[in-house]
């Protein structure tokens, strides 16, 4: 359960930087983190792309994972303030 939550802080975290600038805290980078990972592990192999298990394929896969729900949040959001 531990490494679950350190791989989500750090994948959260991560997005964060890329998506936003900065993280979002670490309770909501947690979230964002597993999030990810969910969306990653779905949507990498529906694309045909397979990326190594292990700890850096799993953070791999979750940092892709919450970047992409981070765009669609963030799309969503947009949408519903226009």
């Amino acid at each position: 359960m531990l490494y679950v939550l350190l791989i989500g802080l750090a994948a959260g975290a991560i997005a964060g930087l890329i998506v936003r600038g900065k993280g979002y805290g670490c309770l909501l980078n947690i979230v964002i983190g597993i999030i990810g990972a969910v969306v990653g592990n779905w949507l990498l192999p529906e694309m045909g792309i397979y990326i190594r298990h292990g700890i850096i394929g799993t953070l791999v896969t979750a940092v892709i994972g919450a970047i992409v729900f981070l765009f669609a949040v963030n799309l969503l959001k947009k949408i519903l303030e226009s």
